[in-house]
């Protein structure tokens, strides 16, 4: 599966409302967990099985904790059994895709 998430504190002391440093947090533990892995300006990706993936989920969502009293988590995965290194491989289909008239993906 390929879960993207997003996790973040609300409720902080942060004057600026900058959630940098939880949501840094997080990524070190998502980072640290050795599974692949990919973060942009809005989520992080993840790749593995359900339990393991969820299990890195949660264990990020404990690291945003203390930054506030209430936790924002949002969640999109791609549960497709048989599959491995889709993290990149959707990517790769995609830009094949791009670049050539009527291309599919699959």
């Amino acid at each position: 599966m390929i879960l993207a998430f997003s996790v973040a504190p609300s409720g902080g002391e942060n004057p600026d409302g900058s959630v940098a440093d939880a949501v840094a947090e997080a990524v070190k533990v998502v980072r640290a967990s050795g599974l692949p892995n990919r973060t942009s300006s809005m989520f992080t990706e993840i790749e593995g099985e359900w339990d393991e993936v969820f299990d890195v989920v949660k264990r990020a969502t404990e690291a945003v904790a203390p930054f506030g009293s209430r936790i924002s988590l949002v969640m999109k995965a791609d549960i497709r059994p048989g599959y491995e290194g889709e993290l990149d491989g959707k990517l790769e289909r995609l830009e094949r895709a791009v670049g050539q008239p009527g291309g599919s993906l699959s």
